[in-house]
């Protein structure tokens, strides 16, 4: 038997081995006892095959025991060996007659370190030992044996031996056994579970536990669930030296609040028992949707101020977490092909029940500010992929994981909420969690429900918007007479990049007027877009507006331009728009033509300057100001940002900082913003009296450890703290902050050292296969090592990772050699010899995915390039 590869699994390997097997259950006994290294995996699969036929179970492990198929033992015809190793990419091959079968697997697995399997991490606050798994999108080979794809579904049964004094969680609640110096912990996931589903977390993690109760609301789509009332056993968990740290009532309060919307609106109970939310180490994402067992990045923790955003953009994660128990767990995806679908509805449905169900009612604006820009940027790349993208293979699916993914894809089914209406779009999705429930199922099938519930044939909408790519720029064309329009046209462009197809779209437009000192809409209207030119005839006779936005309410996902009479108020009234959602719009059309080279970065800075103190939408004001940042150092022409932008941002921030109100989240956003800049005397002046507590430069800000790391940072960086100080000042704020978050700071600050020395002793560390640190160590390393006010020392490296990045893709694992090549791709080299190395080194066969990252750099370094030249203009 051919196996193309048991690792990289293919999307035809997988539908043969669906074809052929029924998995039943999964008895998985682990000894989590041993701190070498590795721990012991036995595993009995209990399933039938459909005919007779050849396939093969999946498992990454240092050595495989014993392999013992129906009673027999088949280890070695079973288990390639290569060299007397294990050849763990093509899995253990399995000869089977027709008919029920059981397998038996016994073998060795090292912890990961990765964020990859089972990930084992030492606090180095106290010496306690946590493990967690992450298995998306096919990892679970690293803990058990098993077929490990989304659609041979199984139900489960542990046995999993830990240290007496350890907590072990699962998707099921366990029972609990004495075993000497260990316990015994036992769990029965009784529901059938995709493999990449399945959790396992252990170690001495702090415990609280409360309950949700509450009422299923009754929809005609679900009849077999009747409004009832029903509780939910929950508990979160931490790492004890977080648990001081660890707000559990507001935790509490918006997962309740989640469980509130989605009783009401989905139609089906909660169908996994208990539900434990985990914040876990190390994590390489946010988060994710283990069935009843959340697992979180533990810097949602929040061990120090910040800003309102960072506890909204937790509520987001926790939300989109939850809608994922309905939507990818109860019914999943046949295969990662629909993808997408799983993680934009969850986008969505977090964002709709934030809005609605807590107090983060401005949800959608945030949406508009961060997702939508995030889609536009992945989408305006070469790289760009439809949102049904090609997922012939697991590797080609992790690429994926990406703006179109969550957020254009959310954006694409939020148009089509406003397309079918909102009370058919949710009948629809109760239909299909009733339909599927349990199963598997595709975007073929929700369409169908959609257009059963709503009567709309969705065909040609699906074909326009999941089969192509690129954004479509929708603007108004108008012609005024005596103060009233005679003609007014929305005009569609063409779809870029990819064949420039038009789209339908479901759009709102509104009229503005400056009304003393507001602006406020005086008319909207909502009308379908379709060609290239769209007549609004409603708008004709209509007073002439001072603003005019064609995307209104953000209903679709377009490039939204300004006219030119817009795009001038805009710049000398940004600050005079009350309402949130068409003042976020302005700012990121202000960036998108910013984006283009439409706008000149100073004016967009100049637009900052306007409008920045009086944003009241903490989120936004800090991707403006991430916005602005970026067009300084990298869209602006270098001899005016030298001269004349570097200080003018510079003020922005302290102005900002000194005039907001003492404590508040925007001060402390515009001094972290402040902290990574390149700085002036003053500025260093004003940051060391931070540092001791002197807060009259900046009157009421709160100086706790974690801005007390970035203000070090930010000095070390700019060449204010120099040669022996710097490690001197930075084991002094150890000693203060003697945590494990503090270890990372520290790992940052000596990064961005401006020393040539320095800068290529981190890159060598950072691009050693051999050296084992974790992604979290990595990040921190590579955020150091391009701290903007320091990467003139980066100089000597713009050919280094041309040099390595195809050894360190083949040997590093895939989470590492992301990080990795990402993070040292020369971007901060802004010149035509940069942008020949890039694609001379293209010229070469690569692997698809180190490709896309090297792809992906050299576009932003062209886009660079257009955009200074178009700033001397």
């Amino acid at each position: 038997m051919k196996i193309v590869s048991s690792i990289n699994l293919t999307r035809e390997e997988a539908q043969r081995r669906a074809e052929l097997l029924h998995v039943r259950n999964y008895r998985i006994v682990l000894d989590l006892t041993s701190s070498q290294g590795t721990f012991e995996s036995r595993t009995l699969v209990s399933f039938e095959a459909l005919a007779e036929g050849q396939t093969f179970i999946d498992l990454r492990a240092r050595v495989v025991h014993k392999v013992v198929l129906d009673d027999v033992d088949v280890t070695d015809t079973a288990v390639p060996v290569r060299g007397g190793v294990y050849e763990e990419s093509q899995g253990i091959a399995l000869d089977l007659a027709a008919g029920e079968h059981e397998l038996v697997v016994e073998a060795t697995i090292p912890y990961s370190n990765s964020g990859q399997g089972l990930h084992r991490f030492v606090d180095p606050e106290d010496d306690k030992v946590y493990l967690y798994t992450q298995f998306e999108t096919a990892d679970a080979k690293r803990m058990f044996a098993c077929f490990d794809q989304p659609d041979l579904k199984a139900t489960y049964d542990f046995e999993i031996t830990a240290p007496k004094h350890w907590k072990v969680v699962t998707n099921a609640a366990s029972e609990v056994t004495d075993a000497g110096e260990a316990k015994v912990h036992r769990s029965r996931i009784d529901y059938p579970l995709s493999t990449y589903l399945v959790a396992v977390c252990a170690g001495e993690y702090h415990e609280v536990s409360d309950e949700w109760t509450g009422t299923l609301t009754h929809h005609e789509e679900t009849p077999a669930e009747q409004p009832h009332e029903l509780s939910i056993p929950m508990s979160i968990y931490c790492r004890a030296s977080l648990a001081k740290h660890l707000d559990v009532d507001k935790l509490f309060e918006q997962t309740k609040q989640g469980f509130d919307f989605y009783h009401a609106n989905f139609g089906m109970a909660y169908p996994f028992g208990k539900y434990d939310q985990l914040f876990v180490p190390e994590f390489n994402m946010g988060a994710m949707e283990n069935a009843g067992a959340v697992t979180f990045r533990d810097e949602y923790i929040f061990t120090s101020k910040v800003t309102d955003y960072r506890y909204e953009r937790r509520c987001d994660t926790i939300l989109h977490e939850m809608a994922h128990m309905w939507f990818g767990d109860l019914v999943t995806m046949q295969w990662w092909g629909d993808l997408w679908l799983n993680e934009s509805f969850a986008t969505w449905a977090a964002a709709t029940s934030q809005a609605e169900a807590t107090e983060f009612t401005n949800a959608w604006v945030t949406f508009a500010n961060v997702e939508k820009s995030w889609a536009l940027q992945q989408d305006q790349l070469p790289t760009t992929h439809p949102i049904t993208a090609d997922a012939s293979d697991i590797e080609t699916v992790e690429q994926n994981f990406d703006g179109i993914t969550y957020a254009k894809g959310a954006s694409v089914l939020k148009q089509l909420q406003a397309y079918v209406g909102r009370d058919a779009f949710f009948a629809g999705v109760r239909t299909h969690f009733a339909t599927h429930a349990y199963g598997n199922a595709t975007f073929g099938d929700l369409l169908e429900a959609l257009e059963s519930a709503s009567g709309r044939d969705l065909s040609g909408w699906a074909g326009q918007w999941l089969k192509t790519t690129g954004v479509n720029p929708l603007s108004p064309n108008f012609e005024q007479k005596l103060g009233e329009y005679t003609k007014f046209e929305i005009h569609q462009g063409p779809a870029a990049p990819g064949a420039g197809e038009l789209r339908t779209h479901r759009v709102a437009v509104g009229l503005y007027r400056l009304e003393g000192d507001q602006v406020r809409r005086f008319k909207r209207v909502e009308i379908d877009v379709e060609g290239a030119v769209t007549p609004v005839p409603e708008l004709v006779g209509c007073e002439v507006a001072d603003l005019v936005l064609v995307n209104d309410d953000d209903l679709t996902y377009c490039l939204m331009q300004l006219d030119e009479g817009s795009r001038d108020f805009v710049l000398n009234n940004i600050d005079k728009i009350s309402d949130a959602m068409p003042r976020t719009l302005c700012w990121s059309a202000a960036w998108e033509a910013t984006r283009a080279g439409a706008m000149r970065s100073r004016d967009f800075l100049a637009l900052v300057e306007r409008g920045a103190r009086g944003e009241d939408q903490i989120a936004v004001l800090e991707r403006v100001l991430l916005q602005a940042r970026r067009a300084l150092h990298f869209y602006a022409d270098p001899t005016w940002a030298r001269n004349e932008g570097r200080e003018l941002l510079e003020r922005i921030c302290f102005e900002g900082a000194r005039h907001a109100e003492p404590g508040s989240d925007k001060q402390l956003s515009f001094l972290l913003t402040l902290a990574n800049l390149e700085i002036s005397d003053s500025t260093a002046s004003l940051f060391e009296q931070l540092l001791v507590d002197d807060t009259s430069g900046i009157p009421g800000v709160v100086v706790d450890t974690d801005l007390r790391w970035q203000l070090l940072s930010a000095l070390i960086a700019n060449g204010r703290v120099e040669g022996a100080d710097v490690e001197k000042r930075i084991e002094e704020l150890l000693a203060k902050d003697p945590t494990s978050a503090a270890k990372l700071f520290a790992l940052k600050a000596h990064a961005a050292q401006p020393d040539p020395e320095v800068k290529r002793a981190v890159f060598d560390e950072l691009a050693d296969p051999a050296n084992t640190m974790s992604n979290l160590y990595r990040r921190h390393k590579i955020e150091g090592l391009r701290a903007p006010a320091s990467t003139h020392a980066l100089q000597g490296l713009n050919d280094a990772i041309f040099e390595s990045a195809e050894s360190l893709w083949r040997d590093m694992s895939s989470e590492v050699a992301l990080v990795t090549v990402t993070g040292l791709y020369p971007g901060w080299d802004i010149s035509e010899k940069a942008t020949q190395r890039a694609e001379t080194f293209l010229e070469r066969e690569l692997p698809a995915g180190l490709r896309r990252v090297i792809a992906e750099g050299l576009a932003d370094q062209q886009r660079a390039l257009r955009n200074r030249a178009a700033d001397l203009s």
